[in-house]
């Protein structure tokens, strides 16, 4: 049995998931879907917290149930030696293994790269904290909510005479995690492709957010200046924006493009204003971002959703409606695309999740099931990779170690 995909591009990679929450586990969701076979390790008592996190049903966490997809689950309790020990032979089988402990108690442990390496030299090592190895913060614990304000997110966004606004969703994490994937496949490259051995990669939950937030520090290196919150402007683009429609729902516009912002005065019926010193250069257009937006919101406020989106799809204009979740699942296009598959599911029946990203033509990712039961396969684990007998795996179960 295997709990990778048929056909997955990471086929025959094997990732060892001994990461909590959300950073750690959504780098081996990506590379399980993808593939590679996922052992996720929790500890007995409770299991990786996302269990419990978010919305539930009848006590089944639904976050869980995605981001566990195609994961192998065992249990293993890392703060007894006997568990350590069993991480150990664990990783001696794996490509990769994804830790967010903090640095010292991986030394302390003797889990940390430059001794799991010793005895797999090949071992690729993702190694999640909230500040990163070295520094004075190294040892401290970190969050995404932490990452989401100090990586200069928080201080960008809301309106200019709001507070820091941070996001609903899990946004310093899953940044973290999307280059800490990447980060795998070039290691592996490093390994498999260059005859490298493996390494350790270091990721925290500040830098990944922050690189794409860096114009605010190129701004303020080169001209002395701290950029502020401009609510859903931008001052690289004008129009942009979201506004209300006469029934009452949303729609976001980006004339990032100058030919863009021309169509769209067009199509709200102002052609004159392409000829206006005001709106036809792009930096003029930046210093007269309030005049623009009142334009569109004085048009797109007197048209329904429908209407509005009709007239500027006829005239090429980059504008989308704003969706809910009922309105995301029931979009045209995504439902072409297959974009949220129904997947069966012991516990709940079925549950409709986003379906892998990127899509391969050759080599297409997967979802065989959703997050599985608590330690529902140390049988298969613990019996057939490791080859305990049954009588060893009941002691350690009677001592809490699996």
């Amino acid at each position: 049995m295997t709990a990778s995909p048929t056909g997955g591009p990471l086929t025959g990679l094997r990732v060892i998931d001994a990461a909590t929450l959300a950073a750690g586990p959504l780098i081996a969701t990506w590379l399980g879907e993808h593939g590679a076979d996922v052992i996720k390790i929790e500890q007995p008592d409770g299991g990786d917290p996302l269990r419990q996190w978010g919305a539930q049903r009848d006590g089944v966490g639904l976050m869980w149930k995605s981001l566990g997809r195609n994961k192998r689950s065992v249990t293993l309790n890392l703060r007894e030696q006997a568990g350590r020990d069993l991480l150990r032979d664990l990783t001696d089988t794996a490509d990769v293994v994804v830790m967010n402990l903090r640095p010292s108690t991986l030394t302390k442990w003797g889990i940390d790269h430059a001794t799991l390496s010793q005895r797999n030299p090949g071992l690729v090592m993702v190694h999640v904290t909230g500040y990163g190895e070295g520094g004075p913060k190294s040892d401290r614990p970190g969050f995404g909510t932490l990452g989401e304000a100090m990586s200069g997110f928080a201080h960008l966004t809301g309106h200019p005479d709001g507070p820091p606004t941070l996001p609903s969703f899990m946004l310093a994490d899953g940044v973290a995690a999307l280059t800490a994937t990447y980060a795998v496949m070039m290691a592996l490259y490093h390994r498999d492709v260059r005859g490298g051995t493996g390494q350790l990669i270091d990721i925290n939950l500040i830098e990944p957010l922050a690189r794409l937030i860096e114009q605010p520090v190129l701004t303020y290196d080169q001209l002395g200046t701290v950029p502020s919150r401009t609510g859903n402007r931008w001052d690289i683009s004008a129009p942009r924006n979201t506004y209300r429609t006469k029934d009452g729902n949303w729609l976001a516009m980006s004339g990032s493009a100058p030919s863009i912002a021309m169509r769209a005065l067009r199509a709200v019926g102002h052609p004159e204003l392409t000829e206006d010193p005001r709106f036809a250069e792009a930096q003029q257009r930046l210093r007269n971002a309030t005049a623009i937006d009142a334009v569109m919101a004085e048009w797109i406020e007197a048209h329904t959703l429908d209407e509005a989106m009709d007239v500027f799809e006829e005239a090429n204009v980059a504008a989308a409606p704003v969706y809910d979740a009922a309105q995301l699942l029931d979009d045209p296009q995504l439902i072409a695309r297959g974009t949220y598959p129904s997947v069966p599911d012991p516990q709940l029946g079925a549950m409709r999740v986003q379906a892998p990203v990127p899509r391969f033509s050759h080599t297409p990712g997967g979802i065989d099931h959703l997050g599985p039961e608590l330690g529902e396969h140390n049988e298969e684990v613990y019996g057939g990779l490791l080859g305990l007998d049954a009588d060893h795996r009941a002691a350690l179960h009677e001592q809490g170690v699996i």
